[in-house]
């Protein structure tokens, strides 16, 4: 429907323009609605979880190797040399395919006795390695 105006010099045209404001106001109460509604809609979804049997997955304990500063190796507790550290990788592979060595290297250790120590762990068939940092 439109509206016929009639200018200053008595013609007759159509009012070509749309007021928009009932239109705003409109999706700004939907939009506040919403706002409010969605938190509640949220929190109130009741889902039907499955329920399982069984025990919970072994953690497994992974081997620590500590490289210190000076490029002394620890294994757990123990100051160890690499001839030593080769043979207990090599039986400790052997008896756990899957065995997990984390390395705890000090921040000032020289990079190549860090690469030393990895190729000697390779070396011994150990694919699984972590490393220890810290957060800055």
């Amino acid at each position: 429907m439109a509206i016929w105006l009639s200018d200053a010099e008595g013609e007759d045209r159509p009012l070509a323009e749309i007021n928009v404001t009932p239109l705003v106001d409109v999706m700004l109460v939907l939009l506040v609605i919403f706002i409010i509604l969605a938190p509640v809609m949220a929190n109130s979804l009741k889902v039907a979880l499955p329920k399982a049997s069984g025990e919970m997955a072994a953690v497994q304990t992974p081997v620590i190797i500590l490289l210190e500063a000076d490029g002394t190796l620890r294994l757990g507790e123990n100051a160890t040399d690499r001839e030593a550290l080769a043979v207990y990788l090599k039986d400790a592979a052997a008896r756990d395919p899957e065995l997990l060595l984390r390395i705890d290297a000090d921040g000032a250790t020289a990079y190549q006795k860090l690469a030393e120590l990895l190729s000697l762990v390779q070396e011994q068939g150990i694919r699984r390695i972590a490393f220890t940092t810290l957060r800055p």
